[in-house]
């Protein structure tokens, strides 16, 4: 079944990433029991922010451009049930920046954001 949501660890890994929890649109519920609610991040101590699969796109620039000028377009790919992301320069000039396959966009969204931030172009 696909996620609606980041899970509570990628939750937690995209904040260390530094990602802006006012980005999120859902959050955990971290009161006498956990559970998914509301469409904006509380900000109560406990609550720990959630992305849904739109919030996670909208992080996602359509086009970027690195530190030497080279442009990449986004592109996500499924096939036989697994996605994966890339950014790729049309011209061939660079690597193109791609993540593993998923069974899960979610996933493959974070997979990519993680990979952005580590080449620092998030």
């Amino acid at each position: 079944m696909p996620k609606i949501c980041t899970s509570i660890e990628q939750s937690k890994k995209l904040i260390e990433l530094g990602l802006d929890r006012k980005t999120s649109d859902m959050y955990y519920w971290c009161g006498s029991d956990l559970r998914i609610g509301g469409y904006k991040a509380q900000d109560e101590e406990g609550d720990i922010p959630a992305w849904s699969l739109s919030a996670l796109l909208d992080i996602l620039d359509d086009i970027m451009v690195d530190d030497e000028g080279n442009e990449y377009s986004l592109t996500i790919y499924k096939e036989e049930g697994l996605y994966y992301i890339n950014y790729h320069d049309r011209w061939g000039a660079v690597d193109d920046i791609e993540t593993d396959c998923y069974y899960d966009l979610v996933d493959a969204c974070v997979a990519m954001i993680e990979l952005l931030h580590e080449q620092k172009l998030l």
